[in-house]
């Protein structure tokens, strides 16, 4: 199950392209597991590191640079996470440690493989990421409320973000499809129940 995220506070790297997608989040030669795990090190292996298929890190790439070590939170533009529906990239950002990513928007596949991994994606306009991702340039760390659906820094400038009921619970309660569905069960077993006594034809006697 995801770890909760109610609130947060961070190093946030701008990454502050625009079209980044899932093939640049965890490239395919990095995919070598089923799971979740294992795939921290193949984070944006394309531009991490020097060459393909090294480990040796690219000095110019933002998480590789001292002032952006133990970053939780990514700083994105418009269509983050578009290209193919891999849910590898959003298991290797949450391995590596990211908590949430403000872009300007989101593919909305990978907006839903977000929100189901306990990454927090939070929509805001450009010019507020522009203004984050300056004051994070000059050493400020982020705060994100899931619950008030804010982004704040230090000094006081808040900006909102709109996060449907459901992802907001999934994310506050660290909750997937399965958890929350669950939450529904004495409905569900009130509705099978119902159905069973209006319509036994279609149910299959229970053998003793």
């Amino acid at each position: 199950m995801p770890e909760p995220l109610t609130t947060h506070t961070g190093v946030a790297a701008p990454l502050l392209r625009d079209n980044i997608d899932t093939d640049a989040i965890i490239p395919s030669r990095e995919m070598k597991t089923t799971g979740k795990t294992g795939l921290a090190e193949g984070l944006f292996a394309g531009w991490r590191y020097l060459a393909p298929g090294t480990r040796d890190p690219d000095p110019s790439f933002v998480l590789n640079q001292p002032a952006y070590a133990g970053a939780t939170i990514l700083l994105g533009g418009s269509n983050f996470g578009c290209g193919s529906s891999r849910e590898h990239a959003v298991w290797a950002l949450a391995e590596f440690g990211i908590r949430a990513v403000i872009a300007t928007s989101f593919a909305p596949i990978f907006f839903g493989n977000c929100v189901r991994n306990g990454i927090c994606p939070a929509v805001l306009p450009p010019e507020a990421v522009a203004e984050i991702a300056a004051a994070a340039e000059a050493g400020s760390q982020v705060s994100l409320d899931v619950e008030a659906g804010t982004v704040s820094l230090a000094d006081g400038r808040t900006w909102s973000f709109s996060l449907e009921a459901e992802a907001r619970a999934m994310l506050t309660e660290g909750l997937d499809a399965i958890d929350l569905t669950l939450k529904l069960r004495d409905r569900i077993a009130a509705f099978h129940a119902r159905d069973r006594a209006e319509r036994p034809w279609i149910y299959l006697e229970e053998q003793a």
